[in-house]
């Protein structure tokens, strides 16, 4: 519903002044937006011991940490500000937009006079308020856009006219005393250029935003998440797991919540943390008793107890002896004998694509772990594929996927090794499985430019945290860049023009006193790529963040780097492979065959782990004896078909 929330809430009274004259805390209290008998505003307040309404004509409202579950609505006619805390993000996000509009709405249309409400002898009533609509964030963007203009009018009439005591509009003087034309003409411009920023403060993609829409698939996911089992989903490369995660967070309430992967570049996708670094267990290849020993610390305890919830992400990279460790020292810190200590898992990954890391043994996947079998409640896959759009391209990778190479799969990626990727200067980035090899080629190629070099300093809240930020974060502290270097950008700044992570391009100048990169990018953007912030949650739930421009030399990448990215321009070569499922991973990132050249392919480099073919196998057949029988005839299908969800 768009028209409540659950959450903390702190009530404050305050004076005139902004003083606290009394404050009191509540948990789990329900906020729900409502229309009196006159069809204004009203919000209410489902407090334990009494149910309280509020008229909503006039508020302020502070959404900076919505993000994080928080907001403060205040309400300056009863004196009163209202404190949201763990609230589900998503959720939140979309109750203030929907108070916001229609208030806007409502006051475009006018309330209802004091007079009118003390004479009128209709009945009190509340009714939940309908459903934010297209329209309603229409008349809110007009009516803000208004107040913008009204705002530039205002200013550039003090700038532009300065009056004596008679009234009279002063001149432009010349040094001869006449009218200097090009000075009021440049003051002019200069004016009507401040008015037209002030104008446009408010965009259309801003204010109206496209609705996102889960698939059948992934609303059975998050439909199966708030029902409180524990989940695994799964899905081949491009089906959106990534996305889902997002949503899956933004779902639930974030002091509980903790979101983590088995490396650093999956965890910053989901703005998460490791999981070694949530567990506190060190590298966890302790015995049962050392780790134990290590969780039982006051600060990591204290993190176990509070996880309601825990998301996993790149769940094909976490070992199967660590997970069983988690999970018995999740029962023995939180003293409880349900599995994994209590704790809803979300697990999400592909055991198809990267493998755990097993140095001179063979890899334990974590559903060989009866720890998995104890835990994990229903299965679920995602089927869509979304990253890329030609069928014959989704062909080819899923048979990939599962091991298999027909001669389809040969001819087309052996065509693929005369394909010219390169367009306006920006050339093909090469996939490495190894990343000493990346290294050397990046930094030859910036050496072999010429023109003075920038270095870009990252700045971090915690120095002591540098080198863990390395690891996490996908953008380095220092960036050493050339005019002319080859770049891609490693976080999402603007999907709607394309400038995505992953995102490919060249540095084509350096911009103000700062000197920051000016990139252009194969979509056709060009774009002064200014310093970006990313926030880790570190162990203890200490919060680190760190701040720098978002580029990465893109003459090579590793292929473990580029989980999560969609590329535009990827040359591969395979000679070097060395686990299972590493092809697959490195094929898939690529957007389409177009954008893809593929050297030294042969069948060799194709390999799915057998024990994780048999998992699946068994998997797709479980789902197919659990699908519900097909409606018999039209009239019932119709009755029964599927509804999407749509997230403002």
């Amino acid at each position: 519903m768009q028209s409540s929330v659950t959450c903390s809430l702190s009530v404050e009274e305050v004076t005139p002044t902004g003083s606290v004259l009394k404050k009191s805390q509540h948990r789990n209290v329900t906020l729900t937006l409502g229309r009196d008998e006159f069809q204004e505003i009203q919000l209410l307040l489902d407090l334990p011991k009494k149910v309280t309404k509020f008229s909503m004509r006039e508020i302020v409202v502070h959404k900076k940490f919505v993000k994080d579950g928080k907001a403060t609505i205040k309400l300056p006619e009863q004196r009163l500000q209202l404190m949201l805390s763990n609230c589900p993000p998503d959720k939140l996000a979309i109750f203030i937009k929907t108070l916001q509009a229609k208030l806007e709405v409502l006051r475009q249309k006018g309330f209802v006079s004091q007079r009118k409400r003390l004479l009128s002898e209709t009945a009190r009533s509340f009714t939940e308020i309908s459903p934010l609509t297209v329209k309603d964030l229409q008349v809110a963007q007009q009516a803000r856009k208004g107040a913008a203009t009204g705002a530039a009018s205002k200013a550039t009439t003090a700038a532009s006219t300065t009056t004596g005591t008679a009234g009279v509009k002063r001149k432009w003087p010349t040094a001869d005393g006449k009218e200097n034309a090009a000075a009021q003409s440049k003051s002019s411009a200069a004016l009507e250029a401040k008015r037209k920023k002030l104008c446009s403060g408010i965009s259309p993609s801003k204010v109206i935003a496209l609705p996102v829409v889960l698939n059948k698939d992934q609303q059975a996911v998050l439909e199966a998440v708030k029902r409180g089992l524990n989940v695994f989903f799964t899905g081949s490369a491009g089906t959106g797991k990534s996305f889902l995660l997002k949503r899956i967070i933004g779902a639930l309430p974030p002091q509980h919540t903790f979101a983590t992967a088995s490396t650093g570049v999956a965890a910053c996708h989901i703005g998460g943390t490791t999981l070694h670094s949530f567990a506190g267990i060190g590298s966890g290849k302790g015995d049962l008793a050392q780790c134990i020993q290590l969780a039982s610390r006051q600060q990591v305890a204290q993190q176990w107890r509070k996880c309601h919830h825990l998301i996993i992400d790149e769940i094909s990279m976490v070992d199967g002896d660590f997970f069983e460790k988690l999970e018995t020292v999740a029962r023995t810190v939180r003293k409880s004998d349900q599995p994994f200590g209590g704790i809803q898992l979300i697990v999400c990954g592909d055991f198809l694509q990267l493998p755990p890391v097993a140095k001179g043994g063979t890899p334990r996947f974590c559903f060989q772990s009866s720890a998995w079998h104890k835990c994990i409640q229903t299965t679920l896959e995602l089927r869509e594929v979304r990253r890329q759009s030609d069928e014959h391209f989704i062909k080819v990778l899923q048979a990939i996927r599962i091991g298999t190479c027909p001669q389809f799969v040969l001819d087309t990626l052996h065509g693929t090794e005369e394909n010219h990727i390169e367009r306006d200067g920006v050339l093909a980035t090469r996939l490495c499985t190894h990343k000493e090899d990346v290294e050397k080629i990046n930094k030859h190629r910036l050496a072999s430019l010429s023109g003075e070099q920038r270095t870009f300093k990252a700045t971090d809240s915690e120095q002591a945290y540098t080198s863990s930020l390395d690891k996490l974060c996908p953008a380095h502290s220092i960036l050493h860049l050339k005019l002319g270097a080859q770049v891609l950008l490693c976080k999402n700044l603007d999907v709607q023009r394309g400038l995505v992570n992953g995102a490919r391009g060249i540095v084509t100048g350096f911009d103000g006193s700062d000197s920051l990169p000016v990139v252009k990018f194969v979509c056709g953007v060009t774009e002064v790529i200014k310093p970006s912030r990313w926030v880790f949650k570190m162990g203890m739930g200490m919060m680190v963040a760190r701040r720098q421009i978002p580029l990465k030399l893109a003459w090579a990448i590793s292929i473990h780097k580029s989980q999560g990215m969609t590329l535009d321009c990827v040359e591969i070569s395979l000679a070097r492979v060395f686990e299972s499922g590493q092809t697959y991973v490195a094929l898939s990132r690529a957007k389409s065959l177009e954008g893809l050249r593929v050297l030294n392919f042969d069948t060799s480099c194709v390999r799915a782990n057998a024990d994780v073919l048999r998992f699946y196998g068994k998997l797709q057949l479980t789902q197919k004896i659990m699908q519900p029988p097909k409606p018999a005839t039209s009239s019932q299908q119709e009755r029964t078909t599927n509804s999407t969800m749509i997230l403002w």
